[in-house]
């Protein structure tokens, strides 16, 4: 029996110095840049000296300096940032890798998403949180071309790959370097992941390294863990202990016996499914290194293609029992992949419309595309015969409007509504101004934000309506909105821009702050909606009277307060061109100040029966009628 070597974490003083290890594996630059270049300049270098700061922090002090994150979540154009060294590297030789990454990373100039991978350290940066990614597509094998010339070397490369990656999801700081039969080998996952994500990306890994021997030195890289194997050391010796702790054995040998014959009986099938693996990964061996397509949350990938069967079978052939919501878009329904994740299944009801099935495959691709941290994520489609389905993550804490006025109401504090509010409104400046085609929602409101673990808000259904191109001659003005939140100059005429969504925001920020719904009349002291009342409280100076009883007056300011209104009611004035696009309106909320020189226009009100009422003026319009009204459940809009 081999005996396995591990490395063990225990003194960082100790280690060798001067071997960085800056071999370039790979890098990359999102497509698309920040929205303001000073200003995410800055905040990208404030950012990556935090990475630095608790590096060097650790390195003066006992603990081991090979990981940080840092992150400027508040920021118009925010920033996350993780580095991470293999863990043999020393302090110096760990800073010294920092040092070469961040010079390479700055090549992307004001791309709002950019990573560096080398032999010893990684370097990534994004929009939106990515800590917890573990496994993305663009993972890849990296093979050095050289053939080894003993004939047993591939064999025990393999075999001491499969050995660490089994045992180093279970290792403290999930990092395990080995030696045994003169192959050398590491394999390390991102900190932030869990036991079960890191031994997910080393299985991933593990498959892409495996077309890599008999070359005497192979990588494979991937968003949350990397591996290499070298017929050369390339870590101190001294770093390794016996790994056999790690790995599974059996309770006695006549019980291995017996799992060894019932194993045995499907090695065959087995045997297939490896040989067919290891011909599709050495179709995609690249000799040399590479230096791109390693696919974060900033590059563009196509949706994935479920297959219809799985999606019904996922939705238990789309039950009652599993329907989510109902809306003007379809039907939503909770599903169980084969591989446990939870996803929700939208069933479009505009697969009869030959124009939507005609656009379905480039509009889904479009917006499978669109990643932001407040935006619900489109994971793939399935189409088949007059089913569009759509397939997105799942929000377990449903939608914004439970806990605004539904059966959670009063569950969220004004921390928690402040953060929603300007998630929302980062997420639509996304949309509107720095994804490369201006997407309009058309139906922002509460029951279309939903929440994820952490209560940040992900904006769900944009991309179904009608997008905006360069071009606004052919747009498609049919009204696909809901009365109360939408804006008079597209409820009425049909006039869209990306201000319909500005007025919506406003009336939906009114809501979290008041906890009252925008359409409902049956407000004191008398009757009249939200919008109304907000402004009538406003030109009183009396804004404050408003808020929510159910929150906290310790928890905020009433100046603070006050200008969190004014703003909503500068995204709800009647004049189009005087409301603020979205990203201004992402700088006001992080601002402090009562911005006076921005003074709210009286808005136009439209209550339950069209009526126009607004600057003094009256007038009937014809009757509208919302396509996406819907209960208020998690994806009840979708």
């Amino acid at each position: 029996m081999h005996r396995i070597i591990v490395v063990v974490v225990l003194l960082w003083r100790s280690r060798v110095t001067a071997d960085p290890q800056t071999t370039l594996l790979n890098a990359g630059c999102s497509q698309y840049n920040a929205s303001g270049n000073a200003a995410f300049v800055a905040t990208l270098n404030e950012t990556l000296a935090d990475l630095r700061s608790s590096l060097s922090s650790a390195a003066a002090g006992t603990s081991a300096a090979s990981f940080a994150t840092a992150q400027r979540p508040r920021a118009a154009d925010p920033v996350y940032a993780l580095f991470q060294c293999r863990a043999y590297l020393s302090s110096a030789d760990c800073l010294a890798c920092l040092s070469v990454a961040e010079a390479r990373i700055r090549r992307c100039g004001n791309a709002n998403g950019a990573r560096v991978i080398y032999d010893g350290c990684v370097l990534r940066y994004e929009s939106s949180t990515f800590f917890d990614q573990t496994t993305l597509p663009g993972n890849a094998g990296v093979c050095n071309g050289s053939a080894a010339s003993d004939a047993g070397f591939s064999e025990a490369a393999k075999a001491l790959v499969r050995d660490l990656t089994s045992a180093t999801p279970r290792v403290s700081g999930f990092f395990a370097a080995a030696e045994r039969d003169g192959v050398f080998a590491v394999a390390q996952c991102v900190e932030t992941v869990n036991e079960e994500g890191c031994a997910q990306c080393l299985t991933v890994a593990d498959a892409n390294i495996e077309s890599c021997p008999p070359d005497t030195d192979g990588r494979s890289v991937d968003a949350g863990c990397f591996m290499r194997y070298s017929s050369k050391s390339f870590f101190p010796a001294n770093q390794t202990v016996d790994l056999s702790q790690f790995l599974s054995s059996g309770k006695s040998n006549k019980k291995g016996a017996i799992i060894g014959g019932v194993v045995g009986g499907i090695c065959g099938l087995l045997l297939l499914a490896i040989v067919a693996l290891l011909w599709i990964k050495r179709s995609r061996r690249r000799q040399g290194f590479r230096t791109g397509d390693l696919l974060g949350a900033t590059e563009l990938q196509g949706p994935l293609n479920f297959h219809y069967k799985d999606l019904k079978a996922a939705t238990n052939n789309f039950s009652e029992e599993n329907k989510l919501g109902e809306g003007g878009f379809g039907d939503v329904y909770k599903g169980t992949l084969k591989n446990g994740k939870t996803v929700a299944v939208k069933r479009l009801a505009i697969a009869q419309i030959s124009r939507a099935k005609a656009d379905f495959q480039s509009e889904v691709k479009l917006i499978s595309n669109v990643h932001h941290r407040n935006l619900v994520r489109l994971l793939g489609c399935s189409s088949k015969g007059q089913d569009l389905l759509l397939v997105y993550e799942y929000m377990a804490n449903s939608s914004l409007n439970k806990f605004i006025f539904g059966d959670r109401q009063g569950f969220l504090n004004w921390k928690q509504r402040f953060n929603i509010i300007v998630g929302m409104a980062r997420g639509l400046a996304y949309l509107h101004q720095e994804f490369h085609v201006c997407i309009i929602h058309r139906d922002i409101k509460s029951s279309n934000i939903l929440l994820d673990d952490d209560f940040q808000p992900r904006i769900a259904d944009f991309g179904l309506a009608r997008l905006l191109p360069e071009d606004q001659s052919h747009l498609s003005t049919k009204f696909a909105g809901t009365l109360g939140y939408t804006a008079p100059e597209y409820a009425i005429h049909g006039q869209l821009s990306e201000k319909v969504d500005t007025y919506s925001f406003g009336v939906v920020v009114l809501e979290i702050i008041s906890g009252r719904k925008s359409n409902d009349a049956q407000l004191e002291p008398v009757i009249q909606y939200l919008l109304e009342w907000a402004w009538k409280l406003y030109e009183s100076g009396d804004s404050i009277d408003l808020v929510d009883r159910s929150l906290d007056p310790t928890e905020y300011s009433p100046e603070e307060m006050k200008r969190i209104v004014k703003i909503a009611l500068l995204c709800t004035q009647s004049t189009v061109s005087a409301r603020p696009t979205m990203s201004e309106v992402v700088v006001l909320l992080l601002s402090e100040g009562d911005h006076d020189r921005l003074q709210p226009t009286r808005p136009t009100f439209i209550d339950a029966t069209s009526r126009v009422r607004g600057d003094g003026s009256t007038s009937t319009g014809s009757s509208s009628t919302s396509n996406a009204t819907v209960s208020a459940s998690q994806f009840s809009a979708r």
